[in-house]
This record gives C-alpha cells, sequence and structure tokens, in this order.
C-alpha cells in the first residue's frame, strides 16, 4: 500500500513540476524504466522534451528497442538523431526500423525478436539459430517457420526446449497463429486478439513477409486507453486530459462542452418558460420535473450505448435499425409503466387531498411517454451519426438528453395545464 501510494506521488510530482527532467534524474536506472511508462501521454512528452540529450541518451539506452521508439517518438527529430547515433549498431538499427511506422498501427506496436526458420529445418538448426539471436540480443525470439514464403505458424519456445534434436519432422510442431498487415490501426489488432486469443501475431507488409511481431502485453497500453478514450467520449472530456493536470488545464480541455451543454439547457429551460404559470399555480409540478428529467437522461444514455456497442461491432446500421429503435422504444415503454406506476403511487400519496389521483396519473403517463421519447431517440441518433460519418459515442449523448428534456417537460407539463387546471 504505501508503494502504490509512493508511486502516485511520484507521478503527481512529475506532472506538476516545472523542471520534471530534474526529479526524474534521482530515480535510479531500473526505477525510471518502471515510472515512464506509467506516466500519461502529455506527461511523458513534458518529460522528454525538459531531458537534455545526454540525460535522453542515458535512459534510452537501457531500454529495449521497442520501449526506446515509444519514448524517442516524443523528441524532436534533430534530438532523435543524436540519440541514435549513440546506440549500438544492432540497437540502433532496430529503433530506426520502427521509428518509421505510425505509432498507432499494428507496426508501431511489434517489436522485431524474432527469427525465420524453414519447414524443413531440424530441430538442432533451430535450436543453433536461436541461440545465436538469444547471444547477440540478450533475448529469446518467437520463432516463425515458414514453407518457402508462407507461414506456417510458430514453434512454441517449450516446444524447441522439451523436442529431441534429431526429431524429423518441425512441421508436426508448429501451431497456427493469426498475420495483420504492418498498417493496420491499433484497434484492429485488439480485434484480432479477441478473434483468436493467441498470445503472439504477425506482423506482415504488402509482400506477406514478416516484419515484426506483436504479444498480448504489448496490447496492455492500448486497451487502457481504448477503456479511457471510451469514457472521455461519453462524458465529453478531452482524451488528452489526465488525472494529474492542474487546475488551468483542466478548465481548457473542458470549457467547450459546458458552454454546449449550457445552450441545450437553455432550450430546456425555454419549454419550462412556456409553461410558467403553470408552474405557479401548482408549485408541487417543479418537484417533480427533475425526476421526469433525470429518468429520460438516464433511459436515453442506456439505449445510446447498447446501440453504440451495436455500430461498433458491426451488428446494426441505420439501414438495418428499425427493428434495435422498435426493441428501445417497446422497452421503454415498458420501464416507463414500471417507474411510472412507482412514482404515480408515491404523487398520489403526497397529493390525494388536494389532486386525488390526478396528479399521480399525469407523472406516470409522463414518464411512460419520456422513456419512450429516451428509447427512440438513444437508439436512432447514434444510427443517424454514424451515417453521417460523426463518432455517436462522441456526439449523442447531448442531442438526446435535450430530446429528452425538451419533449419530457412539453408532455409533463402540457398534461399537467390540461388535466390539473
Amino acid at each position: 500500500m504505501a508503494e502504490a501510494e509512493a508511486a502516485v506521488d511520484l507521478q503527481q510530482t512529475l506532472a506538476l513540476s516545472p523542471a520534471p527532467a530534474d526529479e526524474f534524474a534521482t530515480l535510479s536506472r531500473s526505477r525510471q524504466r518502471d515510472v515512464f511508462f506509467t506516466l500519461p501521454e502529455p506527461v511523458r512528452e513534458d518529460l522528454v522534451a525538459d531531458m537534455d540529450r545526454e540525460q535522453l541518451r542515458r535512459f534510452v539506452g537501457n531500454l529495449d528497442p521497442d520501449e526506446a521508439t515509444d519514448v524517442l517518438g516524443y523528441a524532436p527529430e534533430a534530438v532523435r538523431e543524436d540519440v541514435l547515433s549513440h546506440l549500438d549498431a544492432n540497437r540502433r538499427e532496430k529503433v530506426s526500423y520502427l521509428l518509421s511506422f505510425d505509432p498507432e498501427s499494428a507496426a508501431g506496436l511489434m517489436d522485431v525478436d524474432y527469427v525465420t526458420v524453414d519447414a524443413e529445418d531440424s530441430f538442432q538448426a533451430v535450436a543453433d539459430r536461436v541461440q545465436r539471436f538469444e547471444r547477440r540480443t540478450g533475448r529469446f525470439p518467437t520463432i516463425f517457420v515458414l514453407d518457402g514464403r508462407e507461414l506456417l505458424g510458430e514453434l512454441k519456445g517449450a516446444t524447441l526446449a522439451m523436442t529431441e534434436r534429431d526429431s524429423e519432422r518441425l512441421v508436426d510442431y508448429v501451431e497456427e497463429i493469426p498475420s495483420i498487415r504492418y498498417d493496420r490501426e491499433d484497434e484492429d489488432v485488439l480485434e484480432v486478439f479477441r478473434e483468436n486469443r493467441d498470445r503472439t501475431v504477425a506482423v506482415l507488409d504488402e509482400d506477406e513477409e514478416i516484419v515484426g511481431v506483436i504479444h498480448a502485453d504489448d496490447l496492455l497500453t492500448v486497451v487502457e486507453e481504448a477503456a479511457g478514450e471510451t469514457l472521455y467520449e461519453f462524458t465529453g472530456v478531452d482524451e488528452e486530459e489526465s488525472a494529474l493536470d492542474g487546475p488551468l488545464a483542466k478548465v481548457g480541455h473542458r470549457y467547450k462542452w459546458l458552454i454546449l451543454n449550457l445552450g441545450t439547457g437553455f432550450l430546456a429551460a425555454a419549454v419550462v418558460g412556456l409553461f410558467e404559470a403553470t408552474i405557479a399555480s401548482i408549485a408541487v409540478l417543479a418537484a417533480y420535473m427533475p425526476i421526469v428529467a433525470g429518468m429520460g437522461g438516464n433511459a436515453g444514455t442506456q439505449a445510446m450505448a447498447v446501440t453504440v456497442r451495436g455500430i461498433s461491432q458491426g451488428q446494426v446500421t441505420l439501414a438495418t435499425g428499425k427493428r434495435v429503435i422498435f426493441n428501445e422504444v417497446l422497452a421503454g415503454a415498458v420501464n416507463g409503466l414500471i417507474t411510472g406506476a412507482l412514482v404515480a403511487v408515491i404523487a398520489t400519496a403526497f397529493s390525494s387531498a388536494e389532486f386525488g389521483v390526478l396528479l399521480g396519473a399525469v407523472i406516470g403517463v409522463s414518464m411512460v411517454a419520456n422513456l419512450v421519447i429516451a428509447g427512440f431517440f438513444g437508439a436512432l441518433i447514434p444510427l443517424v451519426l454514424d451515417r453521417a460519418g460523426q463518432d455517436p459515442a462522441t456526439s449523442a449523448t447531448i442531442f438526446i438528453t435535450t430530446a429528452t428534456d425538451v419533449l419530457g417537460f412539453l408532455v409533463f407539463l402540457g398534461l399537467a395545464q390540461v388535466v390539473l387546471l
């Protein structure tokens, strides 16, 4: 527990320090490696920018090639070339090669710790090839087995260690593995791992030749970033914002979204203003307005979340979305009946002396209507935005909330004006 708290304190210190490189320099080399890759991306960028070239050379010199590539990706080109020039020839070649690819592609996730062997090779020949790689790099490689230029699969290291060297058929021990083109986005790599559940994926170039390998643990950062981006999109927060940002940075990331929400709030307020006399005559309506609006907003967000997931998995489009919309509307009606009945009973119990069952009936019907509205727009708006080429996860929430607030108040206050006055 104390160690975890110390790690958090260190991250906050680096994030808020005007000279993070000085703080970073006080850490041991092994500690630097552990800390750097736990920092949010903006903090990493600031830290690399604050390092002098000598400090950056020492830090990169202790990293694996794929880690060094990540660090140098934050540095200006002139600094990058200077650091590369001080690496040994083998590491310089690997890091330069990895830097040539888009960091958010399959190639940006891969490493080059692999060897290729022929299906006709003996186990002894493969073992010798692996040993040469280990002596040169200090790491055990992934072993890809080829038939000519065709990738047959992977020979596991454990299989190589446990098999007799005079075994004749290497191909009998090969396990098929998935592959992906080097220029596919990292989200596509995640999908390949979800479908195959393998430890490794081969990365191929345009000619179907191997250029690298991706391991499951290489995806941890991608998974964490994807989860964070999804949460940020649903809440209207800039994906670059970090928990370690200062207050001014947080204001800069958020104020535009809040102003947009303020505009939609005024639209809902304008609808309420149309019924100012009704609310003045029946003050108790004001107590139930947040309930109607809140339930509609929650139901709309639920429908949106399910629809957005269906869109992302290719299960539904605007052209095929009628059934999805109908199901959400029907679910909204049933949920509206359940929650509306509960609220109606409570409202009647507290106001029966003045309104009898009428106030409860108004609130109950309004609840049903607003949850139907929420289901309809919660499913429709993401589909329309997807068809328009917009990200529904980012854009849909504000439109759905506006629809449920405006139409919900219109139904609730309109019914109250007709029935109760």
